[in-house]
Parts: C-alpha cells; sequence; structure tokens
C-alpha cells in the first residue's frame, strides 16, 4: 500500500468506526451503565458484593424478567402494552381464587382442583391479550389507549374477585415454581430464565421473530413482503398478556398471599428494564439480549440502593433520573443511526 493509499484508508477507517459505534450506543449505554452501578456499589458496600447478594438480585428481577419477554416482542413491533402489571394481577388472582382451599378460608364461590384452575388462569390472561389484540389490529384502537382500558378491566376483574380480602391458597405446582429451590437455586429464576431464553430463540431463529423485526423497522415494507402486519402485531400483544400471566402466577406463589394491586409496581419496572437495555422504541431494534442487560440495571440499582444509607424518597427519584436518562440515549442513539445511514 502506498503512502497517499494509507493516507485515504485511514480517515475511512476511521468513519466506519465511527459510524459503528453510533449504530452500537443502544447497546453500548446500558452495559457502561450497568458496570458503572456494579462498580459504585462494590466500594460503597461490602455487603452489595457477595454471591449471596447476586442471588438475591437474580430472585428480585425474576418476576419482572418474564413480564418484560412479553413487553420485548411488543416494544420491537413499536406498540406498547400498559396492561402488563394488571393482566398479572388479575391472573395471579384468579388462580387462587378458584383454586381449591383446605386450612384457609374459601372465598372461591366454585374451587377448582390445582391444574383447572392453571388452565382457568392462563386462559384468562389470553383471552384479555386476545381482546388487546382484537382491539389494536381489528377496530384500530391505539395501544396505548387500548391496553390503557385494559389496565381498568384487569384492575376491576382482581377487585370484583377478591373483594378487599386476601387469598393465601395456590395449587402446589404453582407454589414449587414460585417459592421453592432445587439446589439452593430458586426454581423461579430458573423459570425467568427459561422464558428469556426461549423469548431469544423465537426473536432469532424463528420466523415469527424475524417478521417481528420487520413490522417494528418498516411496517409498510412489511406488508409489501407479504407479512401479515395485523396478524403479527395481535400476537404480540397476546404473548405479552400470557408473559404476564404466567409472572401473576408465579409471583402470587413467592409473596406468599394473592390480592389487589399486588403488582402494581411491575408495570414501569417491566417498560424500564426494556428501554434501559437499549430496545428501541421505535422498534425493530433490540431484543432480549438487551432486555436482560436492563433487567441488571434495575436489579443492580434498586438492590444496591438498599445497602447504602441513603434517603427512602429519593431511591424514588433516582430510579427516575436513570429512566428519563435511557430514554434520551433511546431517542438520541435513533437519531445518530439515522444520520449514519444518511
Amino acid at each position: 500500500m502506498t503512502a497517499s493509499q494509507l493516507d485515504i484508508a485511514q480517515p475511512a477507517g476511521r468513519a466506519r468506526a465511527g459510524a459503528w459505534l453510533k449504530g452500537q450506543m443502544r447497546n453500548i449505554a446500558p452495559f457502561a451503565t450497568l458496570l458503572a452501578l456494579v462498580a459504585f456499589f462494590s466500594v460503597a458496600s461490602p455487603s452489595f458484593a457477595t454471591l449471596d447478594n447476586a442471588g438475591n438480585i437474580l430472585t428480585q428481577v425474576s418476576v419482572t424478567a418474564i413480564i418484560a419477554v412479553g413487553l420485548t416482542f411488543v416494544i420491537l413491533c413499536a406498540e406498547i402494552d400498559l396492561s402488563v402489571a394488571a393482566i398479572a394481577n388479575a391472573t395471579g388472582i384468579v388462580v387462587a381464587y378458584f383454586t381449591l382451599q383446605d386450612s384457609y378460608v374459601n372465598i372461591a364461590n366454585i374451587p377448582l382442583p390445582g391444574a383447572l384452575a392453571i388452565l382457568l388462569a392462563l386462559l384468562t390472561c389470553f383471552v384479555l391479550g386476545l381482546v388487546n389484540a382484537v382491539g389494536v389490529t381489528v377496530i384500530g384502537i391505539p395501544s396505548f389507549i387500548m391496553t390503557l382500558a385494559m389496565m381498568q378491566i384487569a384492575a376491576g376483574i382482581s377487585a370484583l374477585l377478591v373483594r378487599g380480602q386476601i387469598a393465601y391458597k395456590v395449587p402446589d405446582l404453582v407454589v414449587t415454581l414460585g417459592s421453592k429451590s432445587l439446589m439452593g437455586i430458586p426454581l423461579l429464576v430458573v423459570v425467568a430464565a427459561l422464558v428469556l431464553l426461549i423469548g431469544h430463540i423465537v426473536l432469532t431463529y424463528t420466523r415469527f421473530g424475524r417478521y417481528v423485526y420487520m413490522v417494528g423497522g418498516n411496517r409498510e415494507a412489511a406488508e409489501y413482503s407479504g407479512v401479515n402486519v395485523k396478524l403479527v402485531l395481535g400476537s404480540v400483544m397476546i404473548v405479552s398478556a400470557v408473559c404476564s400471566g404466567i409472572a401473576g402466577m408465579l409471583g402470587v406463589a413467592h409473596f406468599g398471599s394473592a390480592q389487589q394491586n399486588e403488582f402494581d409496581t411491575y408495570l414501569l419496572d417491566a417498560i424500564a428494564a426494556v428501554v434501559v437495555g437499549g430496545t428501541s422504541l421505535f422498534g425493530g431494534r433490540g431484543g432480549i439480549g438487551n432486555t436482560i442487560v436492563g433487567l441488571f440495571v434495575l436489579g443492580v440499582l434498586n438492590n444496591g440502593l438498599d445497602h447504602v444509607n441513603i434517603d427512602s424518597f429519593l431511591k424514588i427519584l433516582i430510579r427516575g433520573l436513570i429512566l428519563l436518562a435511557a430514554l434520551v440515549i433511546n431517542v438520541y442513539a435513533q437519531r445518530l443511526r439515522t444520520t449514519a445511514v444518511q
């Protein structure tokens, strides 16, 4: 290579590297944030960087992780689902309501064996997701409004069933998966890992996963390519609801009871995990890998703040600022990528 060719190649190489960095900003920033948080809390608190605490973090994010898998599908399609926490709550209450009561007061009028109660609970979240799907794809209601209405509907179902009471009895299978351990590993963590793995496989290696990215990336181009956009959108709404339902059932077993408004905080946590991890709000970019990073960012942040001497009200503010920063990075990364393409 001559000197003149070298002079041309070096700026071109720097330009390609700069374009690559711009394109990867959404992935790099969350991971850098995670490393910074781990380093900070490890120095600030000796009790943070321990194996036991690592297990605590995994357990704490497990329910959120299952909900976030479904939300990842939805957000990749440039849609939103605000009903995930309410559906999780309703499903958890349904499985408890219809479980055969033994030593506790029977608040259920129709007690069922455990397997039937689980099937009925899964059917409940599926139907609620189907209603969301029909509203968005058939009627044409924006997902924000449709799922906002579903949030109220699911909350109403929860209130109608428990009427202010608390249910404690759930099927044995749900208790095992939600609160027991195998060789010291909580089965709830194992289930969450399996759901994350399945979500990753579906998005990465199946035709449906490719369609999800196509619909989120360019809806018109997907239609011209022969993709049934409405079917994909409806499917992701159902996937989101079913994931929320599974999380709701296991969460009830993990918490030890089913009651109204039990999962309210999980809406923001699940959305934050997906967005903080780097999945684009504009659709078509991101995935389960990003969601995992986002889950760890939130888990480390929430757990770490409990290990340091800080005002409890300030913790809420810090979480909000972290989410705002993630949103800014998300939007800015989209602009950088658009500029790089142009």
